[in-house]
């Protein structure tokens, strides 16, 4: 249980230092960011739902972590390069995976 407030609050505190932080994103560069912190968003909770069943293990968290975002910031640019708005096709992947992650943990505690 100690893992999940000192979870909890790091989020808040990188939530806050994101905000406050004067540095901005380059509108070229927003889809890229947007789909590859859904990307890290889906691993994070994917993470959280492996921590719960007891089968979490941190070199495939990182590694997916990694590949995740890498893979979706590649698919937006190779379909920039097409002409074709894949970000959609990696928001609606990430978005469901990411709703079955938050079902897993929601069933868990009820």
């Amino acid at each position: 249980m100690q893992v999940i407030v000192v979870a909890i609050l790091f989020a808040i505190l990188g939530v806050v230092l994101g905000v406050l932080s004067p540095v901005t994103i380059p509108v070229t560069y927003a889809r890229y960011t947007a789909v590859a912190l859904l990307a890290a968003l889906d691993s994070i909770f994917g993470a959280f739902k492996a921590y719960i069943a007891g089968t979490f293990e941190p070199r495939v968290f990182f590694s997916g972590l990694l590949t995740n975002m890498t893979l979706a910031a590649g698919l937006v640019y190779f379909g920039d390069k097409l002409g074709v708005d894949l970000s959609i096709a990696a928001i609606v992947a990430f978005g469901v995976r990411i709703f079955n992650n938050l079902g897993a943990i929601r069933r868990h505690y009820l």
